[in-house]
C-alpha cells in the first residue's frame, strides 16, 4: 500500500491496490470487465468520501506531506520568478519565500510560508514556521511591490509562528503587528491564499488582503485543534472535538464572512494532481487580479480596512 495513506483513505488504497494486482497478472483471462467495474467503484467511494469530511479530516489533508507548497506553485504558475532574500536588518528567514514574477500578463510579487520535504529540508525550512526576520522580509518585498505599483500575492501555510526564546526576544509579536499595520494600508492589491494550514497570528501576519480565498480542504484558525485540545481537556485526545468547535475550515470561514471564495481542489486534495491545483489556482488569481487592479489606491485601502472592520460581532 502506498505511502501518507490517511486512515478514511484506506478503502480506497485497499479497492486501487486489488487493481494494480488484476492489471499485473499474466494469463490468458480477460479482467478488463472487472477492472472497469472496480475503477468505477472507486470513483463513487472517493466521491462519497471526500464529499462528506469532517473537519479534522480536512485538517489532516492541509498537513499532507504531498501536498503542494509555496514553491510548488509558484514554478507552476509564473514565469520569470526572482527570489529575494533577507530582512535587510537581521538574516534571512528560509521559512518564508518571495520575489517578482510573472502571471500571464500580470508582474506581480509573490510571497508565502515554505515548508520541507524531508527531515533535512524541514530543518532547513524551520518546518515552515517564520521568525520575526521573516516577517520583516515579507514586509519589505512589499514595501518594493508597492514603490513599483506592483500587486501583491501571498500563500499562508504554517503551523504557527516560530515560539521559540530568540523569536520572542527579537520581536515576534511586533514584527506580526507591524505587517497587519503596514499590509492593511498598502496602496497596491494584495491577495491572500490559504493553500494548507493557517495556524493563528503566524498565518495572519501575511493574511490582511483585499481577497481573502481558501483552497477546499485547507484550514484557518487563531489556534490548532491540538493546542486547542490541550488547553480545554489537558490532552491532546479530542483534537477532533476541538475541530468541529474551531468551526476552521473554507465552507465555515465563507459562512462567517471571513473569507471571500472557496477554491476548488483535485478530488481526493492538491497532493493528488499539483499540475491542476495549480492550473486552477492560476486561473481564480487571474479572475481577481482583474477586478483589483482596476480600484483606485485610495479606494482600495479604503475597502480594505472597511473589510476587516465589518468581521465578528461585538456588543458595546
Amino acid at each position: 500500500m502506498a505511502k501518507n495513506i490517511l486512515e478514511f483513505e484506506k478503502p480506497i488504497a485497499e479497492l486501487e491496490q486489488k487493481i494494480e494486482e488484476m492489471r499485473n497478472l499474466k494469463g490468458d483471462i480477460d479482467l478488463s470487465e472487472e477492472i472497469g467495474n472496480l475503477e468505477n467503484k472507486v470513483v463513487e467511494l472517493k466521491k462519497s468520501i471526500y464529499g462528506n469530511l469532517t473537519r479534522w479530516q480536512r485538517v489532516q489533508l492541509a498537513r499532507h506531506p504531498q501536498r503542494p507548497y509555496t514553491l510548488d506553485y509558484i514554478y507552476l504558475m509564473t514565469e520569470d520568478f526572482i527570489e529575494l532574500h533577507g530582512d535587510r536588518l537581521y538574516r534571512d528567514d528560509h521559512a518564508i519565500v518571495g520575489g517578482f514574477a510573472k502571471l500571464d500578463e500580470f508582474k506581480l510579487m509573490i510571497i508565502g510560508h515554505q515548508k520541507g520535504r524531508d527531515t533535512k529540508s524541514n530543518l532547513f525550512r524551520n518546518f515552515g514556521m517564520p521568525n520575526p526576520e521573516g516577517y520583516r522580509k515579507a514586509l519589505r518585498l512589499m514595501k518594493l511591490a508597492e514603490k513599483f505599483n506592483k500587486p501583491v500575492i501571498t500563500l499562508l501555510d504554517t503551523p504557527g509562528a516560530y515560539p521559540g526564546l530568540e523569536a520572542e526576544e527579537n520581536g515576534q509579536a511586533e514584527a506580526i503587528a507591524r505587517n497587519l499595520l503596514e499590509m492593511s494600508r498598502l496602496k497596491v492589491p494584495i491577495i491572500v491564499v490559504i493553500i494548507g494550514e493557517g495556524a493563528s497570528g503566524g498565518a495572519l501576519g501575511i493574511g490582511i488582503g483585499d481577497r481573502v480565498l481558501m483552497l477546499e480542504n485547507t484550514w484557518y484558525s487563531v489556534i490548532s485543534p491540538e493546542s486547542c485540545s490541550s488547553i480545554l481537556w489537558r490532552s491532546w485526545d479530542y483534537k477532533e472535538q476541538a475541530a468541529e468547535a474551531l468551526k476552521l475550515t473554507a465552507e465555515d470561514l465563507k459562512a462567517q464572512g471571513i473569507i471571500d471564495r472557496i477554491v476548488p481542489e483535485p478530488l481526493g486534495g492538491a497532493h493528488k494532481d499539483h499540475e491542476k491545483m495549480a492550473a486552477t489556482l492560476k486561473d481564480v488569481l487571474k479572475e481577481e487580479l482583474a477586478s483589483l487592479v482596476k480600484i483606485k489606491p485610495d479606494k482600495l485601502v479604503q475597502n480594505r480596512l472597511e473589510k476587516f472592520g465589518a468581521m465578528g460581532v461585538f456588543v458595546e
